[in-house]
């Protein structure tokens, strides 16, 4: 496009999401199913976090891990289904270009802190089982805080990227995007400008971001259950690996989702299909996490009956 076409061209102001619009009679159900897991999520990890902080039993260094883990879900969850949920009853599901870009900043911003503070809890893990000598040295108070702050810094650090190079992007239109979020992708294929430096640090925060971390967590679990495997009684392996299933469960559900949602091609899925994948992703994990760990974890079950009572 020559700079002439491109001044003649209208500054996008406003989005118009197209999420859901293939089912129009649906609206009020995919409101009442979306509110009903929002809920579910906000009540399931603010337990996990209450649960937490008022049980002496759980002030250690997994439980930390996880009450921020909770946190980060309840963040992310809410960057982007409240929007979903207003939009349900607006008959032009839009966003402002601010709002799209906010919304891009805490996604970005809550997905690479969650897959760098997954790489952390699965070290935490590894030093427990393969070093269990060392761990009160290993995993004390300030490490177990810069591995958090590191986590939420990557994920800063990487957003803040990400949504200044998204600023600096012409958008001329169309306004349409074919999905219920914004997202640094969709917003690229709306752009009429070189997109080429936002799509090669796009391929750098996945590889340092992304893949990375996960790399980092299935090396650690190779280490840990080759260690366990080690263990001489039947006993000694069933605890051992208890005290790291919750959160291998929650990795794969993570990082199964992630790659689903971010690394399948593009082409040939429905709009019905692109929107099923990123429920998964945005919405149903955030809600899965408090549940897989309250499911399988003793000791979180425990704080939560007395917290009940």
């Amino acid at each position: 496009m020559t700079p002439l076409e491109m001044n003649n061209q209208t500054d996008v102001t406003e989005f118009i999401f197209l999420g859901f619009s293939n089912h129009p009679k649906l609206q009020g159900l995919f409101f009442l199913v979306f509110l009903l897991i929002y809920l579910t999520t906000l009540l399931g990890n603010m337990l996990i976090i209450t649960a937490i902080r008022i049980s002496p039993a759980l002030h250690t260094p997994m439980y930390y891990f996880l009450s921020n883990l909770s946190f980060l879900d309840i963040c992310y969850t809410s960057t982007t289904v409240p929007v979903m949920l207003v939009n349900f009853f607006r008959e032009k599901k839009t966003i402002s270009y601010e709002g799209c870009l906010s919304q891009i900043f805490f996604l970005v911003t809550c997905a690479g802190t969650e897959g760098v503070l997954l790489a952390a809890m699965a070290y935490d893990r590894y030093v427990a089982i393969c070093h269990p000598l060392q761990y009160p040295l290993l995993m004390r108070v300030k490490v177990c805080i810069f591995l958090v702050t590191g986590s939420w810094l990557c994920g800063l650090v990487n957003s803040v990227t990400h949504t200044v190079l998204a600023a600096t992007l012409t958008l001329c239109g169309p306004n349409q995007i074919s999905h219920f979020l914004c997202d640094i992708p969709l917003l690229l294929k709306l752009s009429c400008s070189d997109t080429s430096l936002n799509e090669s640090v796009l391929h750098v925060a996945s590889a340092t971001i992304g893949l990375s971390p996960c790399l980092f967590t299935g090396v650690s679990y190779i280490l840990i259950i080759s260690s366990i495997l080690r263990i001489p009684s039947a006993q000694g392996r069933s605890k051992a690996f208890s005290t790291c299933a919750s959160h291998l469960t929650v990795v794969v559900v993570f990082y199964g989702t992630a790659n689903f949602n971010y690394d399948r091609p593009r082409e040939g899925y429905s709009l019905d299909m692109d929107i099923l994948v990123s429920v998964l992703f945005c919405v149903m994990t955030p809600m899965l996490n408090p549940i897989i760990y309250s499911l399988r974890n003793k000791e979180v079950k425990g704080a939560l009956r007395k917290l009940a009572r």
